[in-house]
Formats: structure tokens, sequence, C-alpha cells
């Protein structure tokens, strides 16, 4: 598949899901990548940390791929950077905060020399193949979240990145009303557009207004200590928190080495300027407990961060009956269990906790119904492409952009081509779009034997056998729920396996070794009522 005299749009990670987002655009020949992120594994893939998507169509063609852009720094849009880069060849590009991230990342994968990192410091427009692109800044929960302008032959896209509207932002300028309706009075043929929030009724708030909630909660705690635990990448939030503890005549404390990097990287960016010192963790527990403020690394429920260590009393930094934690960040899907075991940690010891739930400690980053709607006004687009979602998600975006005057939307699945123009917008294609997972220290597809192997491990146990042509047979089984049975299972599993192997005509030792296979497991049934995997060891 070459681009022909078109312009095309294929996500291969991040439509669907909420994570792991990699977009191409096609046109003339020519594809550019706007994104290359990763997501965290869940149960479904047990042993494995992190989830990239497959790239095996654009790799094919990694001659044709004119540079990866990048919109802002969160793991699930800059995350399989260090992990594809090198392979894919091509230049990468981002504004500057974005760009100290990356490279740290490309110096940890020790190819900070191979691959060339471009950092995009101004409002100008610059070149990739036949693609005009220019940074659209926009707010969003991390510093320096952008929206890109994409020109090309054959129309404009607003690709939105992560975004929201804020009034008062705390770090950066976001691109106003007025430079929007702009965009749109240039003509936007396809709006690629962020459904996170479609389902909220409301806007997504201001960072403002939670630094005035987080003032007034802490003020509330007089005399306790206080842990905020919130996302390491909110650089605005940790302004926030700042100016809280100023407020509040708390010292601060930092729990966390995301956190750490964090500041570093943000104040080397222009940002935290006015954060106030931080302390040292023995110095902030020798304080008294009212004059500090904790902010630590953790609240999505990550065992080995710091709030975990801390629930689990393994960490430098204590908490005691009377002391509180506000959770300033929302639950991401899938992190309840996480969350809810820290939690009740955390109250079996007496400590008071508050949630987005019972106060404004919190805002999202991404828009609510009203900010989609103010967006399709300003821009005023021919076609909607929703995007960065789960499929409910991206069909109820489809619906609030045909309610808005949309005329046209393009509801897309991982894999999916579409074609944006000529002609009428639509799928014509579609092309590869598995998954990959980091096992280990090694890159291999979501379904493949390895994975998929120890998942039915995890679920029905294992069983050993090992015979040899005398009639000995030793058995051996893991995760099965037998206990005080096992020794007798395994002596009536053996015999049935003797008892089978004697049963065989002739030596072919495929049969021997698939008879010995389903003695053991109809054994294993029997006894435990699992279906367990088997492996045969045949000795001559």
């Amino acid at each position: 598949m070459k681009p022909g005299s078109e312009l095309l749009f294929c996500a291969l990670g991040g439509s669907g899901e909420i994570g792991m987002n990699v977009n191409l655009y096609g046109c003339d020949g020519k594809w550019l990548m706007v994104d290359l992120g990763m997501t965290f594994s869940g149960n479904e893939y047990p042993g494995v940390d992190l989830v990239f998507a497959d790239l095996e169509f654009i790799e094919d063609r990694r001659k044709d791929l004119v540079g990866i852009v990048l919109t802002h720094a969160h793991e699930d849009h800059i995350g399989a950077v260090p992990y594809f880069a090198a392979d894919l060849g091509v230049p990468l590009y981002a504004t500057p905060f974005t760009a100290r991230l990356v490279a740290r990342k490309l110096e940890e994968a020790g190819i900070a020399d191979t691959v060339e990192l471009n950092v995009i410091d101004h409002p100008d427009r610059f070149e990739l193949g036949p693609f005009g692109i220019r940074y659209v800044p926009l707010a969003h929960s991390i510093a320096e979240g952008n929206a890109l302008l994409l020109d090309s032959p054959y129309g404009r896209v607003f690709h939105t990145g992560d975004w929201k509207l804020d009034d008062e932002p705390l770090i950066g300028t976001p691109a106003t009303a007025e430079e929007l309706t702009a965009i749109g009075d240039e003509g936007v043929l396809a709006l690629v557009c962020d459904s996170t929030n479609v389902f909220n009724p409301k806007a997504s708030g201001s960072e403002g207004e939670v630094s005035r909630a987080l003032i007034e909660e802490v003020r509330k705690h007089r005399g306790k200590r206080v842990l905020v635990t919130t996302f390491a990448s909110n650089v605005a939030r940790l302004q926030t928190l700042g100016e809280v503890a100023k407020a509040n005549g708390r010292t601060l404390c930092v729990a966390g080495r995301s956190l750490d990097r964090m500041i570093e990287v943000g104040q080397a960016s222009g940002y935290l300027k006015d954060l106030p010192e931080t302390v040292d963790f023995d110095t902030a527990m020798s304080m008294p407990r009212g004059e500090i403020l904790i902010v630590a690394t953790g609240g999505q429920g990550e065992p080995r961060a710091a709030l975990s260590r801390v629930a689990e009393g393994s960490h430098p930094i204590s908490l005691e009956k009377g002391d509180v934690v506000l959770f300033s960040s929302r639950q991401i899907p899938g992190n309840e269990i996480a969350i809810g075991k820290i939690q009740n940690r955390l109250a079996e010891q007496g400590i008071e906790m508050v949630t987005d739930r019972q106060s404004d400690i919190h805002v999202s980053g991404h828009p609510g119904r009203p900010e989609l709607e103010a967006m399709y006004g300003w821009l005023r687009p021919e076609i909607l492409v929703p995007v960065h979602g789960e499929l409910r998600h991206m069909r109820e975006q489809a619906r609030v952009g045909k309610a808005s005057g949309i005329a046209r939307t393009v509801f897309q699945q991982n894999g999916d081509l579409v074609r944006l123009a000529p002609g009428r917008p639509g799928k014509f294609d579609e092309v590869r779009a598995g998954r990959l997972v980091l096992d280990g220290d090694i890159i291999v597809p979501a379904d493949g034997d390895a994975v998929v192997m120890r998942r039915r491990l995890g679920f029905g146990g294992i069983v050993t056998v090992a015979a040899d042509r005398r009639g000995n047979v030793e058995i051996g089984a893991m995760g099965l729920p037998l206990e005080q049975d096992y020794d007798a299972f395994v002596d009536e599993a053996a015999s049935d396996v003797a008892k089978a192997l004697s049963k065989v005509k002739g030596g072919d030792r495929a049969d021997r070794h698939e008879a010995a296979r389903l003695a053991a497991r109809r054994a294993a049934t029997r006894w435990s009522g699992k279906k367990p995997q088997v492996q045969v060891l045949l000795f001559d």
C-alpha cells in the first residue's frame, strides 16, 4: 500500500482503546507518523509490563516514512519511542519539554546517538515530505500539550492530540478561541479528535479551580500530616501544589523518582520556577505534622510507587492515624482494584482519604461534551474522525459531531485505512494492527505462544510426566488445587499413564506421547476439575 494522490489516515493504536497512540497519515507516496505510544499491561498478559502497537505495516514501508511527530510527553504517546525509533530510522520531532523527556529515554536505551531528535521551539510551520506541520498549543494535564495542524495538497487536518479547555492554565499558553477560529476560517478538511471524556456532560474545569480547592482542602486539616498523590507528568498540578504548600505555610517534600525527574525537566524547560524548595524524607519526618505537605507518586495503585510503600510501612515517609491522603487524580479504568487495595490499607490504619468525588481537587485533561462542541464551532471541519477512546467513546463523539452540524463523520478502528480526500471520506481497506508485548527483555506478539501458554498455565496449572519404556512413570504438578490429595493424585495419575502406555501398540513416539498426555490430563481433571497443560518427557 503506497499512498497515491490522496490523503489517508490509519491508526495502528489508540482507536478502540485509551492509550498506545500511533497514527499514520499518507499522501503522495509518503507516510507521516503522529505519536508512538504504549500502554501498561493488565491481567490478560501475565508477566508482562508494557504493551505496544504492532508496527509491521509501517516497518515494511519505512523507506516511505518521513518522520515521527510527537504531540506531547505522556507515555501513551511517547512510551514506545525507545523500543522502535532506531529500527524505524526516521527523525523525531517534538517541542522542548517533550524532547527533553524523549532524549532521556533514548539515552537510557543507548540509542541517543542513533536517533535524530529535532526540537521545534517555534510556532512556525515546518515541512516533512508532502506535509506542512505546525504545532498548536492546547491545554492538557502535562506541559506543552499540542495539536498538529497538518497541511497537504488535498486538505488540512487538525489533529488534536490530548486536550481540554482551561480558562486558568497555570503552565503554558494555549491557543485562544480567536486563534482557533482563524484556523477554521482558513478551512479544515478533517478534525481528528480525542474522544476520552465525551460522556461527560460538563466541561472538564480549570487548573485554577483545582488550586483553590486544594488550598481549602489542606487548610481543613491543620495539625495533620497531608500527602497528595497525583500524576507525576502533570506539571501544572506540581505548580499548583507548590502554591498550596505556600498558602498553608507548609514545607514541600517530594516522594517518587518520576516526580523528581519531571521537576528537573520542567525547570530546565522554563517551568516550575516558583516551586518552593523541597526537603528530604528525614527532615520531613522530623517536622511538626501540620507543617509538611508531601507529594507522592502511586495514585493509580502501582505496587512499587511511593504511596504503596507508605501504605505498607516500607517507605521512609510514614503516616499515622488521623493523617490525610488527597487523591488529586482520577482512577484510570482498569486500576480500580489496585487503587482500592491501597485505600483499604490506609483505611485500616485510620488514615483519612479525600478523592475528586468528595472535593474538586482534580480536573481531567480531556474535553467534556461542551468543550468538544466549542471546538467544532471554532474549526468547522468538513469531516470528524474520532480517535483516542474505546469504541463507545468514539461512537458517541461521532453522534455529538453529527448533532453539532459536522457534515461527515468517519468511524474507524485500529488497522482501518481511511481516505479523507479526494472524494467521499471513509474506510477502504484494512492493515495489520495487532499488539506486541515486552516480555522480559524481548518484544514478542501478544498472541504468541509464550504469552498464550502463560495465560493457560495461570488458569489450569501444569502437570509433568516423565516415563520410560520399562514402565517407570514420574508425575509432578503445579497450580492444581490438590493440597492434601496431592500424593494420592500423583500415584493414581502415574498408574493411569503406565496403563495407557502399555496399550500403545508399536513404538511410535508420537502415539506414546499423546497417550501419556491424555491419561495425565484426565486424571488431573478427575481429581481437581481443572484442565492443566501437560508436559511429557519420554525416555528410552
